[in-house]
Parts: C-alpha cells; structure tokens; sequence
C-alpha cells in the first residue's frame, strides 16, 4: 500500500481526534445536558470551546483538498517523492496543529498551518504534473 493510502486511511484517526478535541471542549463549556439538546438560544462559548470549533473547522476546510489530491494520486499511479513529502508533511503537521491551536504561542499555530500548506502544494504538484 503506498504511503498516500495509508496516511489517508490513518486521516480517518486525525479527523476523530479533532472531533473528540472539540466536543470535549463544548460539553465541558456547556454541559451534557445542554449539548443533548436542541441547542436553541446558545451563548457565546468559552475561550476552549471557540478554540475547539476553530480548530476543527480549520481542518475540515484542507481535509477536503487532501483526501482530493491523496484519492488522485492513488488512482493515477503517480506516487512520487513529491506526492509521499506532501502526504506525510500535510498529515503530520494537521497533527502538531490540533495541540498548537490551544497553546499560547504567538504565531506558532499559523506556522503549523503554513507547513501543512506546503504539503498539499508538494502533493497537487506531485499528482498533477
């Protein structure tokens, strides 16, 4: 299997984990029985929360690109040294990002995300020429 296929099958586990990241985060802001329920008329949520659902959103906005560019790669049998970095560079750093986001480092999360940047880049570049 090549390493494209199998960080993609692996991007399963890191999308659980940004999901569990975030609702943790919201059911210890709002509580179980708010977060069962309709969830009409919610406040502003907390400092964690916010950083939860941030997160997560942020990721969901590559992970369509990487599971395009991975699927592609795949298919095309165009796995290359390019495409590999770019699949391991996107998957980890996605990896380092989740924690960064809740770290108070000024810049250090949009330098991780930078990095998962270059990686998508390296996979189109590998698969589309």
């Amino acid at each position: 299997m090549s390493i494209e296929l199998t960080l993609l099958i692996w991007s399963a586990a890191l999308a659980f984990a940004y999901l569990l990241v975030q609702s943790t985060a919201y059911r210890l802001d709002y509580g179980l029985m708010h977060a069962g329920s309709q969830r009409d008329n919610e406040r502003k949520p907390n400092k964690w929360a916010a950083r939860g659902n941030r997160a997560l959103r942020n990721f969901l906005e590559t992970y369509g690109v990487f599971i395009a560019l991975a699927v592609a790669t795949e298919v095309s049998g165009r796995s290359d040294w390019l495409t590999q970095w770019g699949t391991q560079i996107w998957f980890w750093s996605r990896w380092v990002y989740l924690p960064a986001y809740f770290i108070d480092i000024p810049f250090l999360r949009s330098a991780v995300w930078s990095v998962s940047l270059v990686g998508l880049f390296l996979l189109f570049v590998g698969v589309a020429f």
